[in-house]
């Protein structure tokens, strides 16, 4: 990969066009008293978001977790992570899994305070002033270089008065051009009696449906003045935009079914770089080779052993 390219660029933006793996239509992701979000582009182009950044953020990090071996997929193994197990030493989650990582409760408020004491005496007294970002970064690094991607707000005034926070350095979110609404419908169909009390689930219950069609296009942008900003060292960096890459390629390949209703595909010449020029986008399977050497040269950062153990005990049990 030619990171020479990347070491003075100040983003890293990707765009993959995407189309149903069947048929034209595709549900979009519902809000809350919303519903669909439609909009019109500055030249009236009726507009679709069809997932939001906030949306993507979570498919990004479930497509390198294995849930039958409760890791890292394979390629990323020797990764940091915090691991959260019962008082006996079940597995319940990870600060990979968990939505707003590190600043999980099941990691910082629990009875097992040791991980939440270590964060404190790493990060240090820093309750005025400005806060040391590179300080919080290093921290990261060691026991979770996911929230360095992916952002962290560690809301705990016993960590620097609650001021702990890195936005996200990848973000993303797929949205459709040109759409058109496709109205349907059904019933649900109740044969014991049809015309029973529908709040209680008898009856003939008939119901509206509203999918779309229209060109849609996923959007990526790795933020590469973020990364370098946090001043790890050539090999961390490089770590940082390959495990970012990686995530956006394998999410592309096997995370495109995003609901019922909404299969998706790459389409077209695939993803491609609009910035900066003369980057050379690796394939999936050079990032998988890529990665283990990697984590192998960053590997010095990192915690030790890599997986930290929490146990996990309710304050009130």
């Amino acid at each position: 990969m030619n990171w020479n390219v990347l070491e003075s660029a100040p983003r890293l933006l990707l765009e993959a066009p995407l189309k149903p793996v069947q048929g034209t239509r595709f549900q979009p992701t519902g809000f809350p008293n919303l519903g669909p979000a439609r909009y019109e582009a500055h030249d009236g182009t009726p507009m679709l978001l069809l997932e939001s950044n906030q949306s993507v953020a979570n498919r990004l990090e479930e497509v390198v977790w294995d849930e039958a071996s409760r890791d890292w997929v394979k390629p990323l193994r020797g990764l940091p992570y915090v691991r959260v197990e019962t008082p006996t030493g079940e597995f319940l989650t990870t600060s990979v899994l968990e939505a707003h990582r590190l600043n999980s409760p099941y990691i910082l408020e629990g009875k097992d305070r040791s991980f939440f004491d270590r964060l404190k005496a790493e990060l240090g007294a820093q309750d005025t002033g400005r806060v040391d970002l590179g300080l919080l970064a290093r921290t990261l690094l060691r026991y979770d270089p996911n929230a360095l991607i992916h952002g962290i707000f560690l809301a705990k005034k016993e960590l620097a008065g609650g001021r702990l926070r890195l936005p996200r350095a990848l973000s993303g979110f797929i949205e459709a051009a040109e759409v058109n609404p496709a109205t349907s419908g059904g019933v649900k169909l109740d044969e014991v009696d049809p015309s029973g009390d529908a709040k209680k689930g008898f009856g003939h219950v008939p119901f509206s449906r509203e999918e779309f069609t229209g060109k849609i296009t996923a959007f990526f942008n790795l933020d590469l003045v973020q990364l370098r900003a946090y001043a790890l060292g050539p090999d961390a960096f490089r770590l940082l935009v390959g495990l970012s890459l990686y995530k956006v390629l394998r999410f592309l390949q096997t995370g495109l079914r995003l609901r019922t209703a909404c299969d998706l595909e790459l389409t077209g010449s695939g993803l491609g770089v609009t910035r900066p020029e003369g980057f050379d986008l690796p394939s999936l399977a050079e990032m998988e080779a890529t990665l283990p050497e990697l984590i192998r040269k960053t590997s010095p950062a990192f915690a030790d052993p890599a997986v930290t153990v929490v146990r996990y005990q309710s304050a009130k049990g």
